[in-house]
């Protein structure tokens, strides 16, 4: 957050950063290019949309809710029958004792509880600072550029719908995976904003700083519980020698 709070003093007082961020945005802009390679780069900067992110957002909490309902009908069946010291299939990684598991609507609404913050955090900084954008983009009375509005939305939508699907991965690469994916798509949306003449590269990175301890927050409320500590399965108790004859 003190990152954070630097490069918004830089932005905001017109600081020598901001200079160097203008330059180097002007540099990268391609606003008129019609190549395939600028048409990616518009592609990318769509994923930004509300509208896109949160499609994808309510798709990984439609997953992760019919994933833990699954899991908590299965913990029940356990508890009411099975034998003393039989576990749940998971228990050994610990993903069975998701917070999703028991409750799988709160994982859900915490990440969309996330998605709406975007805004109240957002709009008063773009009237605050009232950057204008890249050359060609107007600004409106009580708006302004940063942060960039479609790279926090992008930010918490597709790392929260990754934090979602995380309990519900067994396999460490599949983690992996889908953290990497969140993190390219992210990327991208950055990279094609900039490329595409909407922000400047300072009102992405000011988004990913104010968002991350966000998203860091999300993590531990949605995956901390899967982070714990395994639980071992109770050895069964040896059967008594039988007696010698």
């Amino acid at each position: 957050m003190l990152l954070f709070a630097a490069v918004t003093w830089q932005v905001a007082a017109g600081g020598p950063l901001r200079g160097l961020d203008e330059r180097a945005g002007a540099a990268l802009a391609r606003p008129d290019g019609d190549s395939p390679g600028d048409a990616v780069a518009e592609f990318a900067a769509d994923l930004g949309h509300l509208p896109v992110a949160a499609a994808v957002l309510a798709l990984a909490a439609v997953i992760a809710v019919l994933l833990g309902r699954q899991r908590a009908r299965a913990e029940r069946r356990i508890r009411e029958g099975a034998p003393a010291g039989a576990r749940g299939e998971g228990e050994a990684d610990g993903t069975a004792y998701a917070p999703g598991a028991r409750h799988p609507w709160m994982p859900p609404s915490a990440a969309a509880t996330a998605l709406a913050a975007v805004p109240a955090l957002v709009v008063p900084l773009k009237a605050w600072t009232a950057r204008p954008g890249p050359d060609g983009l107007p600004l409106a009375a009580g708006e302004g550029f940063y942060p960039s509005g479609h790279t926090a939305t992008a930010t918490v939508a597709y790392g929260a719908a990754a934090l979602l699907l995380w309990p519900y991965l067994r396999r460490t690469a599949a983690r992996r995976l889908a953290v990497a994916f969140a993190l390219l798509l992210n990327a991208a949306v950055g990279a094609g904003l900039v490329v595409r003449g909407y922000h400047w590269p300072l009102d992405v990175l000011g988004s990913w700083l104010l968002f991350g301890p966000l998203l860091w927050a999300l993590s531990g409320a949605l995956t901390g519980r899967s982070r714990g500590p395994a639980r071992r399965r109770p050895r069964a108790a040896r059967a008594p020698a039988a007696p010698d004859r």
